[in-house]
C-alpha cells in the first residue's frame, strides 16, 4: 500500500492534523474544502461561485495526482443555507452531470468563517489499467 499526503500549505494543517488530500493506491480522499485562499474567503455571499471555485480546485488536485473528475465516486456538500441548494446543485451538475457520483448535501449551522457558505469533500477511485 502506498500513501501520499497532499498539502494546501495552510498553516492550520499541522495544527489540526489533516491533509488537503490523501492518496492511497488508486484512491484519493479530498478533505472538506472551502473557497478560500490564504485564509481569505473568495466570493462572499455567492454560494454558486464558491462551489465553482471548490470544484475547479478539486479538478486541479485530481489531475495533478493522476485522477480525473470521472474517477469521483462520492461528494459531500455542506451548506450554511439549504435554500441555496438549487444554485449549488446546478454548479455541481455542471461538473458531474455525466459522472453522477453518489452525493449528499447537508445544511450545517456554520463553517469556520461566516463568509464560507459551502464546503465540499470528495472521494475518487482510479480504474486499474
Amino acid at each position: 500500500m502506498t500513501r501520499k499526503r497532499i498539502t494546501s500549505g495552510a498553516k492550520w494543517e499541522p495544527i489540526v492534523g489533516y491533509s488537503r488530500a490523501v492518496v492511497v493506491d488508486n484512491c484519493i480522499e479530498i478533505a472538506g474544502t472551502t473557497a478560500a485562499i490564504d485564509g481569505k474567503v473568495m466570493f462572499p455571499g455567492e454560494p454558486g461561485k464558491q462551489t465553482e471555485f471548490i470544484l475547479n480546485l478539486f479538478q486541479k488536485i485530481l489531475e495533478e495526482n493522476g485522477f480525473t473528475l470521472s474517477d469521483v465516486v462520492r461528494t459531500r456538500i455542506y451548506v450554511t443555507n439549504i435554500n441555496d441548494w438549487e444554485q449549488i446543485g446546478a454548479i455541481h451538475g455542471k461538473f458531474f452531470s455525466e459522472i453522477r457520483p453518489a452525493s449528499t448535501m447537508l445544511e450545517v449551522s456554520g463553517l469556520v468563517d461566516p463568509e464560507m457558505l459551502v464546503e465540499i469533500e470528495a472521494t475518487a477511485i482510479r480504474s486499474e489499467k
